[in-house]
């Protein structure tokens, strides 16, 4: 999912996390955030971030972050260290959750 706005603030933060909870088929399903349009986020903003990434994981699917700018990496890293997946380009982020995929499976075969 690429959201199609220059800053991530207080007055659309509810909306995005919304819609991004509310995409068809994320069910059981991973998701890639494309950051690339995204130019800044304020502490709403990045909350709102923080939020889908940790609903994915909380419902046992993986998250990853692409196309951040320097600004808003350094912002996510210093808001919340739990957050791994961030990668530069989306070929690298789907690296990273179909990693994550199969380190699953491989810890449930185990079970």
């Amino acid at each position: 999912m690429q959201p199609q706005i220059p800053e991530l603030n207080a007055n659309l933060s509810a909306r995005f996390t919304t819609d991004v909870s509310n995409l068809p088929d994320l069910d059981g399903r991973n998701l890639i955030l494309d950051m690339a349009l995204v130019e800044k986020a304020d502490e709403e903003g990045l909350r709102a971030i923080l939020t889908v990434y940790h609903q994915q994981y909380d419902s046992g699917m993986s998250c990853a972050l692409t196309g951040l700018n320097s600004t808003l990496t350094n912002q996510i890293k210093a808001a919340d260290e739990t957050v791994y997946n961030l990668a530069p380009t989306m070929l690298e982020a789907i690296d990273l959750v179909m990693m994550e995929d199969f380190e699953r499976e491989l810890l449930n075969d185990e079970e």
